[in-house]
């Protein structure tokens, strides 16, 4: 059973408001009013009203005034009314050769966990490939952003979205205004949600199917929320992009997915933040997390229930209690945003008062390289992922690394890693096995790093202008 964290209440509160915003504005469309856990979500593909509003791209609070502003209304005007009059839409997208894409990172915390630094590197990499790219985002992250993705129009929106009802409020109804205003051909929605009337085709990711496989293992109100999310995208997107085969094959097997409109687009590893560490950045490390006279095991994620976390400190009290010597046994560090997973208190308390486990709360970006390639061992006992990017991430830092073959971790890890069970058990068991065993840890090591070189954003990138295309050829079509 799952209980809830301090915190958790508002988390509810907060999803339970952004569902009653969008069944509002789902009546508006020709969606039905609310979700059904049974029946898929979301309204039908219908032919939209060939009337188009024509202001030029100056309509006013759509967004920030870069890179227009008001004074350049009138000139837009005069200038561009002339050629809107005699030359056809269709034509002049004819002639262009790859799609106008407006990535959504409004959704993106400032504290940047996976999803955070998954459109972070995905937009520098679309950035360098020269992608015809448009980055909407909040005014805080505009000069992250502009740094990312230099040759890129960044666009700040005027508001700060502080809630998720005000985020999902402007994806519904400011979103696709701005959308027609730059003018784009595609809306990238990175996170599950997408606007219900964009006006152009939509590709949303949708990050893994656990909410369906392993609904337990999520907040009753979140897991309905995604659910329901992920069957109005899989409906109404011209493409859905998932970051596995594992989660691919799952969603057609939960809801019946349909395998033409899904891309696969495998994360990468941002080589200059994931890298070998120095000696500097390992000592660094440990003077952060007050650990000089010892070494460490790491874990890096959000401390809920799917991250096994309750089994991974059992596991680690019994590996302690087969150590010669525990005044030297490594302290185990969980790292991370803290979660909803109240049965990791317990599992606490539980710990021996002569061994350490550090709750290290969010590291800063720049002392992972540090905090995972420095550990004596790097574990991720999940229930369950999409992809497992900090698996990947630990692997690009040279560390051995211990997680389990559910879902889409062995396409990740392959034969770089070391696996065992979800149990207390098991874990303990190759635990013990892999810190007794130096000579393993170093072979380890040395193949996550060719491993993880295999994986790139570059690559992704490729993937993910294949799905732009794809939807663009669609809305060409209609």
């Amino acid at each position: 059973m799952i209980t809830r964290g301090r915190g958790s209440a508002a988390t509810v509160r907060s999803y339970r408001v952004a569902c009653r915003c969008l069944q509002f504005l789902w009546g508006l469309t020709d969606a039905p009013a609310a979700i059904s856990e049974k029946e898929p979500g979301g309204c039908d593909v219908r032919t939209r009203s060939s009337k188009r509003r024509t202001n030029f791209g100056c309509e006013p609070n759509l967004g920030s005034t870069y890179p227009y502003s008001a004074a350049k209304c009138e000139w837009k005007r005069a200038r561009l009314a002339p050629r809107a009059a005699c030359i056809d839409l269709e034509e002049r997208r004819n002639v262009r050769t790859e799609p106008r894409v407006l990535l959504d990172a409004t959704a993106i915390p400032a504290e940047r966990g996976g999803v955070g630094r998954y459109v972070d590197s995905l937009a520098a990499a679309l950035d360098a490939q020269g992608t015809a790219l448009s980055i909407v985002c909040q005014t805080a992250d505009a000069g992250q952003f502009a740094s990312l993705a230099p040759h890129s129009r960044i666009v700040p929106i005027a508001t700060e979205l502080s809630s998720r009802p005000a985020r999902l409020t402007w994806e519904q109804t400011t979103l696709p205004r701005l959308a027609r205003r730059l003018p784009v051909d595609v809306i990238h929605s990175p996170h599950y949600t997408m606007p219900l009337r964009a006006g152009v085709p939509v590709v949303v990711t949708l990050h893994d199917a656990t909410f369906f496989s392993d609904q337990q293992l999520h907040l009753g109100v979140k897991g309905r929320f995604f659910r329901g999310w992920t069957r109005t995208s899989l409906r109404l997107a011209a493409v859905c992009v998932v970051p596995s085969v594992a989660t691919a094959t799952e969603l057609r097997r939960v809801v019946s997915a349909d395998p033409q409109r899904l891309v696969v687009a495998h994360h990468g590893v941002d080589s200059e933040r994931f890298h070998r560490p120095s000696a500097a950045e390992i000592a660094a490390a440990a003077d952060y997390l007050k650990l000089e006279a010892k070494g460490w095991i790491a874990f890096l994620g959000t401390l809920e229930p799917r991250k096994n976390v309750p089994a991974l400190i059992r596991a680690y009290v019994r590996a302690a209690a087969d150590a010669r010597d525990r005044a030297s046994f490594p302290a185990l560090v969980l790292a991370g945003s803290p979660g909803w997973d109240q049965a990791i208190e317990p599992a606490l308390a539980a710990v021996p008062v002569d061994l350490q486990v550090l709750r290290a709360g969010h590291l800063p970006v720049e002392m992972l390289s540090g905090f995972l390639g420095g550990a004596a061992l790097v574990t991720y006992p999940s229930l369950g992922e999409g992809f497992g990017l900090p698996v990947l991430e630990a692997m690009a830092c040279g560390a051995a690394v211990l997680t389990t073959r559910r879902l889409s971790l062995p396409e990740v890890g392959g034969e770089a890693v070391a696996y065992s069970d979800v149990g207390a058990g098991d874990i303990a068991e190759a635990l013990s096995s892999l810190l007794f065993d130096p000579t393993r840890r170093r072979e380890l090591a040395a193949a996550a790093v060719a491993r993880a070189a295999e994986f790139t954003w570059a690559n992704s990138a490729q993937c993910h202008q294949e799905a732009y295309d794809r939807a663009a050829a669609l809305g060409k079509a209609r």
